[in-house]
């Protein structure tokens, strides 16, 4: 059987035998299968220059405790902020490795979440279920990620709690099967309330109370109940026994947190051409708490994101910061950087986008939440950071990586920052009405997971 040749660019014997020849002709390619087909292609590209040149000491470093574990779960968000919270936390208690419930938090997201979800259902039901921006509330729904702000809002409406007092569970360090659940549930709801609201919407919100009623049996099953109150006490580093009596979750937060959440505002690099340097923006839909503030960046230049980041570690701060987690990275060194694994000669071709257009061609997006706890200065300039990732101490150095400079500038994309910190000019440009990212935009990707 002979394929037509009369279809306009279809591949065919000549286009596969030229393919094959210019393969086999050259000895640099034969080498580089007989090294990838054998061993990890990051093994076989990694610069070792570089790798070499790694040095995990920083001029500046905080931390001083053992790295959390989000495990099978995609709440690097949710570990970035409550380790984040937990350095003051720790100093006040003079203890060395406190932890806040992470499953606490989870639980409560999960929870408004689905409300969220369901109240967008509520609002788009005269939107064809067909559209881009109900497809993607449906495709993403009850996912594990979260943005800074969302972070804040679960900690001012639900409070903190030790971990003891709701520790980790199968399904907090595991969440797919439960998520899968969730997920049926909540797009069975959704179908439901879309028909409901087109004729009564106060009809669709009792409707939607049921739904939410399962909803919350679902994760009190996987996840255990959350406390109302707990007797806290707690042992310090000199074995000095303390009481703080029976609390609630607001009362442990407003009687430990010390760090001003409510000041804190998230400053993203966002080099498109679409989006001006120094405006605010927002994604549509994005966020966790229906009465919460909506999540907003405002957007800056990469050097400003790195003398305010280093700013605030200099004075004893970690910082909160989203990125592309997996590009130019070896877990096995604990290190990132731009040109960590030298593709282009490899594969005897050029990698020449920049940051601007892998956002526009969905190559690059936030993927996860980490800290910065330590950064070290030659000559007035950062030229690496310390990071503590939320994937146990078995991975990095400890659980700690250390960041190249150079991966700062192509793979961050946020942090964030006390807005005392900002100048005069940036402070007013957070009062601006933001611009509308969709749903479906980059900006808004660490929700996703």
């Amino acid at each position: 059987m002979t394929l037509s040749t009369a279809v306009p660019g279809m591949l065919g014997e000549d286009e596969f035998g030229l393919l094959r020849d210019d393969f086999l002709s050259n000895p640099s390619y034969r080498l580089a299968q007989n090294a990838v087909t054998r061993v990890s292609i990051d093994d076989v590209a990694i610069d070792r220059e570089i790798l070499n040149a790694a040095d995990h000491t920083a001029s500046k470093r905080l931390d001083d405790w053992s790295v959390t574990d989000q495990a099978r779960s995609g709440r690097c968000w949710l570990f970035a902020g409550l380790n984040l919270l937990r350095a003051g936390v720790s100093k006040k208690l003079r203890v060395k490795d406190f932890e806040f419930s992470q499953n606490y938090m989870m639980f409560w997201d999960k929870l408004e979440r689905a409300n969220y979800f369901l109240e967008a259902m509520i609002a788009t039901a005269d939107r064809d279920i067909d559209d881009r921006g109900v497809a993607h509330l449906l495709d993403s729904v009850a996912d594990d990620g979260g943005q800074w702000d969302m972070f804040v809002a679960i900690v001012r409406k639900h409070g903190l709690v030790p971990k003891p007092f709701m520790p980790e569970t199968e399904s907090s360090g595991n969440t797919g099967r439960m998520n899968s659940v969730l997920r049926a549930l909540l797009r069975q709801g959704a179908l439901q309330l879309r028909e409901i609201a087109g004729r009564d919407q106060d009809e669709a919100r009792s409707a939607k109370a049921d739904v939410l009623k399962v909803v919350h049996r679902v994760l009190s099953i996987h996840l255990g109940s959350p406390p109302e109150h707990f007797l806290w006490q707690w042992t310090d580093k000199d074995n000095g026994f303390h009481r703080g009596g029976k609390l609630s979750p607001a009362q442990f937060a407003a009687e430990y947190l010390e760090l001003p959440l409510e000041d804190y505002v998230c400053l993203v690099n966002d080099p498109r051409p679409s989006n001006p340097i120094g405006r605010t923006f927002t994604v549509e839909f994005l966020g966790n708490i229906v009465e919460a503030p909506p999540v907003l960046y405002l957007n800056v230049g990469i050097e400003v994101m790195k003398e305010l980041a280093a700013g605030l570690l200099a004075d004893d701060q970690p910082v909160w910061f989203g990125c592309d987690v997996t590009k130019m990275m070896s877990s096995e060194y604990g290190l990132w950087d731009a040109n960590l694994f030298d593709l282009p000669a490899l594969y005897d071709t050029s990698f020449q986008t920049s940051k601007a257009h892998r956002l526009l061609t969905h190559e690059s997006r936030m993927t996860h939440a980490m800290l910065f706890t330590g950064v070290d200065i030659l000559d007035g300039k950062p030229r690496r950071w310390r990071v503590e990732n939320s994937w146990g101490a078995k991975k990095g150095k400890d659980g700690f990586y250390t960041m190249n400079d150079s991966w700062f500038d192509e793979y961050l994309f946020e942090v964030a920052v006390p807005r005392d910190r900002l100048t005069p000019g940036l402070r007013q440009a957070l009062d601006a009405e933001p611009i509308v990212l969709p749903p479906w935009d980059p900006m808004g990707a660490l929700a996703r997971g």
